[in-house]
């Protein structure tokens, strides 16, 4: 039996929408995935130049080729079954593991007849005691969110305000951090700053703003926001707010608090000198002016009436007015001006939280080997020294690193409670190099080797500055590739200690 020609209808579509036609059980192991994010890649960057120049009936239907398309689709699982969430299920209870399941879902995600399941209402705690809700969807809305992201980060990227940082591609903490010091370093520089802390911002963002302003799919959005929530067995109706813990949520709070910076330009020229600027990372954000006043009486009504336009209001509690030689915390860095120097380093907070954690698994680790210590160690060391190298860290560095020893100290002496300092000493503590007191441990890995393992110094970090990113750079505009691909080679290319395990002849 021969195989069906396509038609002229069915070409054109599949050359309208940068994809292949592909049987139900194709297999998912021989896709090609340079094809389809080559095809993913076009449609979107027609999208980014289609509202740059105001289209947004091209946007449209530009966005209505992508989300139906089998490259997007497949974008869209893959993205789904390979984040750090990909074995937490929904209230389906269901997860995509083998590469069949994963296929037939390309096929599942229509819009026809699409109908979100309740989220699954799960709790983390907070940093000060309070719990975090977060909202699970199932493993097909999760695609789905995917799947429209991959249309509506083009629009986002392109009409996002340039001093906001986070939840997008190419941007960091660092950046934030990076732009408050260009503001707040020189002589003439201004001295206030208006901390701002939005109450509950992803969960109370207004529906009715989000579904008359977010340029997607209105019918699918609308199905997303009101799909309610499954806690303790019950269904619980979602009136505000977006989810913590969808795909799709935290481009939602962007395109939300999106704007403020042009309206406080509108408001606020620079030339009447009353510098004032924004800095944005999701929902937190400073804004710098020349005298309290201004902030207080000018600036602050202003952001709460921008904000009430969207459902949201500032905590009374958490906002406030510093001057930068009291200096102020954010995003776990302390912003400060010592005699007229601006330095930035590690924010106390952020230090003892982080030592927390490490006495928190010396101690789960109590009758563990050397080796299983170290390797449950290094991740949380590395992640927290990475994050904070761009600043003024080398003396909280070596503070914490002699912390983190007193800490192994009595977790080796408890031990061996009959062994003298100089035999436990040797036996966890040999020497390597120029280094005396660095935790060694032996640790088989899945291949049954045996590797010797030592803990990483936070000390060993080099301060490396890190090189704000422009403003207006647009990861959806080729005329920015080359400066953006300069960047991800320069990033890979810093300088990083060894931390790498020897193994064991």
């Amino acid at each position: 039996m021969t195989e069906a020609k396509p038609t002229r209808t069915n070409r054109a579509r599949s050359s309208a929408t940068g994809a292949t036609s592909h049987d139900s059980d194709h297999d998912w192991n021989h896709i090609d995935w340079r094809k389809v994010n080559v095809n993913v890649r076009r449609l979107q960057v027609r999208i980014a130049k289609a509202t740059q120049e105001g289209r947004w009936g091209r946007v449209r239907s530009l966005q209505h080729l992508l989300t139906r398309s089998y490259s997007g689709k497949a974008l869209a699982v893959k993205r789904a079954t390979d984040n750090r969430g990909k074995r937490t299920p929904g209230v389906d209870g269901a997860i995509w593991k083998s590469p069949a399941r994963k296929a037939t879902a390309v096929q599942e995600l229509r819009q026809r007849g699409y109908r979100p399941q309740p989220l699954r209402r799960l709790y983390i705690p907070k940093s000060n005691g309070e719990m975090r809700p977060l909202g699970i969807p199932t493993m097909k809305d999760r695609a789905m969110q995917a799947l429209y992201l991959l249309a509506l980060s083009p629009v986002a990227e392109t009409t996002g305000d340039g001093c906001s940082y986070g939840f997008r591609p190419y941007r960091s903490p660092a950046d934030a951090i990076g732009r408050c010091f260009v503001l707040l370093s020189r002589a003439t520089s201004p001295q206030w700053v208006l901390e701002g802390d939005i109450e509950a911002c992803f969960d109370r963002i207004d529906h009715n703003w989000l579904l008359a302003n977010v340029p997607t799919e209105r019918s699918v959005l609308h199905k997303w926001l009101k799909a309610g929530y499954m806690d303790r067995s019950m269904l619980h109706p979602t009136d505000e707010g977006t989810p913590q813990g969808g795909i799709v949520s935290p481009v939602l709070a962007n395109l939300a608090l999106d704007g403020l910076t042009g309206l406080l330009h509108q408001q606020f020229p620079r030339r009447r000198g009353h510098k004032v600027n924004l800095v944005r990372y999701a929902d937190d954000f400073i804004i710098t002016g020349a005298t309290s006043e201004v902030l207080a009486n000018e600036v602050r009504p202003l952001v709460e009436r921008f904000l009430a336009e969207r459902g949201l209001r500032l905590s009374p509690k958490k906002t406030v007015i510093t001057h930068v030689d009291v200096g102020f915390d954010f995003l776990g860095q302390n912003v400060r001006k010592y005699r007229g120097v601006m330095l930035i380093m590690p924010a106390r907070k952020s230090v003892h939280a982080f030592l927390e954690k490490v006495r928190e698994v010396i101690r789960a680790n109590g009758t563990s080997s050397a080796g299983c210590l170290v390797v449950a160690l290094n991740p949380i060391v590395r992640g927290w020294t990475n994050y904070h190298r761009h600043v003024v860290s080398s003396r909280r560095f070596s503070s914490v690193d002699h912390a983190i020893w007193k800490a192994l100290w009595r977790w080796a002496r408890r031990r061996h409670p009959g062994r003298n300092a100089l035999w436990v000493k040797r036996k966890y503590f040999p020497a390597h190099g120029t280094r005396n007191w660095v935790l060694t441990g032996t640790f088989a890995d899945r291949s049954g080797a045996t590797r010797i393992v030592r803990l990483c110094q936070a000390s060993d970090v080099p301060i490396r500055r890190h090189r704000l990113i422009r403003g207006d750079a647009n990861p959806f505009d080729p005329a920015w590739s080359d400066y953006l691909q300069r960047r991800q080679r320069t990033a890979v290319a810093a300088p990083r200690p060894d931390w790498r395990a020897s193994a064991e002849a």
